[in-house]
């Protein structure tokens, strides 16, 4: 019902009981700190409205909400170092990147990246502020996950009418890799060619096309080879695709709209990715049944995972990416090529382009 284990749900309450605990009074006891950390977790795992919490729980509704905002916000800050870090090393992108050579075949990755809506209600006084073209309000959460389906960086929080392409734009993602701040790994030869590619993160079409980030080719009169590489690209973004299905069908808190205020709802959102980093670390049975994420058959034909047959977060406008420099239309050029070679195909790959 909370989505973990026992052994895990302690783990987490000794992490968060010195700050959740609260002093017993003359007047009344305190609530404890692991019922505390259980109306939270059962908030996070079925988005049930706080009266309803209330009933199950004995507790009243407005008591519940700070236990909610006060506990999420615990979790965010006692988690976030081990579970919600950008690298900032090479060492720890590099390690990163083998894993998508390794698990999707596509080399120099360091992450797949999209931007989704998490639905609010109509803040007070906010105009159209938060208004998207679902014609719902909302605030946006933009990540880049690993090859094991964790967010390795989020920026939640940006106002519902931003397209895909602006939340890019305005992020700070943006702006450390302009800065080269990030220490990513220097360009290298691709294997066994003297190919030599940057390391770089990928993305659907509405991105924008750079040296550190790769989309698809245009959807219109692809050749074969263009076809190819598309596949190969859509192998590693499922990744992010199916994190996003995960963290909103196991935690259906992202099914409902939050009935919060802007601010609120982006801790409850960075404590969901947080608690997802960690039951992801701890491989979790609890968290994610076998089967429930995509897989791949012997022939390596994809399989739907059990999250697919669910709700899943609505993705951000299409905005469409800048005008793309020469160079990264030419290191695409060189992957595409790449990925027909001998040295970087895959037996399979003709079945599915």
């Amino acid at each position: 019902m909370l989505r973990v284990t026992v052994d895990e749900f302690y783990e987490l309450l000794a992490m968060v009981e010195p700050f959740i605990t609260k002093t017993d009074t003359v007047m009344k006891r305190s609530i404890s700190a692991k019922e505390r950390l259980s109306v939270t977790l059962r908030f996070l795992a079925t988005g049930v409205s706080f009266k309803s919490l209330g009933f199950q729980f004995r507790i009243g509704s407005t008591t519940i909400g700070k236990i909610v905002e006060e506990t999420c916000e615990v979790l965010h800050h006692t988690l976030k170092e081990d579970y919600l870090k950008t690298s900032t090393s090479e060492e720890q992108w590099r390690k990163i990147a083998e894993q998508f050579d390794m698990k999707w075949q596509f080399p120099h990755c360091l992450g797949a990246i999209d931007g989704k809506h998490i639905f609010i209600q109509p803040p007070a006084n906010s105009g159209s502020t938060f208004y998207n073209y679902k014609f719902r309000f909302s605030v946006l959460l933009m990540a880049v996950v690993d090859a094991n389906y964790r967010f390795i960086y989020t920026n939640v929080g940006d106002q519902g009418r931003v397209s895909d392409t602006g939340l890019f734009a305005q992020s700070d993602l943006q702006a450390a890799l302009d800065d080269r701040k990030l220490n990513l790994p220097p360009a290298e030869a691709l294997l066994n060619t003297n190919i030599i590619m940057p390391y770089c993160f990928v993305g659907d079409e509405v991105y924008p096309l750079r040296n550190d980030l790769l989309k698809p080719y245009p959807h219109r009169r692809l050749q074969p080879e263009q076809r190819i590489f598309n596949y190969r690209l859509s192998r590693a973004r499922c990744v992010v695709e199916n994190a996003f299905g995960i963290l909103a069908n196991r935690l259906r808190v992202f099914h409902t709209t939050i009935c919060l205020n802007p601010d609120k709802a982006v801790t409850v959102t960075l404590a969901a990715l947080c608690l997802h980093n960690f039951l992801r670390h701890k491989q979790s049975d609890a968290y994610l049944p076998p089967g429930y994420t995509d897989w791949e058959g012997e022939n390596h034909q994809l399989h739907d995972g059990a999250w697919r047959q669910e709700r899943t977060l609505q993705s951000v406008n299409m905005g469409g990416g800048k005008n793309p420099t020469i160079t990264a239309k030419e290191q695409r050029d060189h992957l595409k090529e790449y990925f027909v070679s001998p040295a970087g195909c895959v037996p399979w790959q003709d079945q599915y382009v």
